[in-house]
């Protein structure tokens, strides 16, 4: 049990049926599979309205990208976040995290771009993370074309998409400062603010953390299941103590856009998260952290289950109204 926390009741009630349903874990199947019950369980169902929702394409490094743009009544320019989805960059898609993006546009009064980047093991690292950036790019070059304002682009994500917003913001800052990328001419995306829900931002190479020992079975998100999906995502060993793959072994994480960083008491990815917090924190980063202790990883996703869920959008969504000026 994480420090003093409670398991979540209705949280305590959803991991009994989940547990009644009797699915060998996701370490235990295939790709394929681990992908379609993502879909089973998060996507369809009734779907928070918005505006207008429209699904399109962008060149991204090895081909289209696909993303899907929510928009808000009214006229623009809007603020714009740029939406990773989870799924321990193994599964997941537009489908799944249809409603968090749904319930950002609404509660924040943003666009949301929502993208549909390649997936491992079929694309390991630094795949993902190349079409996360590459959108980010775009969505900054391009905003005024979408009826959004370049001066107020955020990144979001959750857990493995939480990772790709960490990762995306970290090389923006490189880039307009010169590391490491002297054969890159064009500006970096220019980022406000990066939202990370429960972010995956360590690696196998780096810290052990207390977290992935005491959440480690039972609550949703499991320690085996950690190490499948990093099996996936890294094909190169000597990838694992790449700071894009893993944010918080980067050496300076300073200039970086302010941040909030949201974690959950019993998901084995909490002590990393609050780790990254104190990285930033150091680096002279604004952020706000907000732990929601009696919760499970992937909970913000759990909107018709979990009323938590409805907490931390407002939580995100206040967070994303302030750093645009419109709270």
């Amino acid at each position: 049990m994480p420090d003093d926390a409670e398991l979540d009741r209705q949280a305590a009630t959803l991991l009994e049926v989940i547990d009644a349903m009797g699915l060998p874990p996701s370490y235990a199947t295939s790709p394929a599979t681990a992908r379609r019950r993502l879909e089973e369980f998060f996507a369809g169902g009734e779907v928070e309205p918005v505006d207008a929702v429209t699904d399109y394409e962008i060149p991204g490094p090895a081909g289209a990208i696909p993303v899907r743009q929510y928009s808000p009544a009214g006229s623009g320019p809007h603020p714009l976040v740029v939406f990773y989805h989870g799924g321990g960059w193994t599964a997941g898609s537009l489908d799944t995290h249809d409603n968090i993006c749904r319930a950002l546009v609404n509660r924040a009064d943003c666009v949301v771009l929502s993208v549909d980047y390649r997936l491992a093991p079929e694309h390991p690292f630094p795949a993902a993370f190349e079409d996360c950036y590459a959108t980010a790019e775009w969505a900054t070059e391009y905003a005024e074309h979408v009826d959004c304002d370049p001066d107020r682009v955020a990144v979001a994500g959750d857990s493995a998409g939480g990772n790709l917003a960490a990762a995306v913001a970290l090389r923006a800052g490189d880039v307009s400062r010169g590391v490491g990328f002297h054969e890159e001419s064009g500006d970096a995306p220019d980022l406000c603010h990066q939202a990370l829900v429960y972010p995956a931002v360590n690696s196998p190479a780096g810290p052990f953390f207390e977290s992935y020992e005491e959440n480690s079975e039972d609550y949703f998100l499991e320690r085996a299941s950690m190490d499948y999906y990093y099996d996936n995502y890294v094909a190169d060993p000597a990838d694992a103590r790449n700071a894009y793959l893993a944010p918080l072994l980067a050496d300076d994480l300073s200039d970086l856009p302010p941040a909030s960083v949201l974690t959950a008491g019993f998901d084995p990815l909490r002590d990393e998260g609050r780790a990254y917090v104190d990285r930033l924190r150091e680096a002279s980063v604004e952020v706000v952290h907000e732990e929601f202790g009696g919760q499970i990883h992937g909970f913000v996703s759990m909107t018709d289950e979990l009323d938590g869920a409805d907490d931390a959008l407002d939580f995100l969504a206040d967070e994303l109204a302030a750093a645009f000026g419109t709270d």
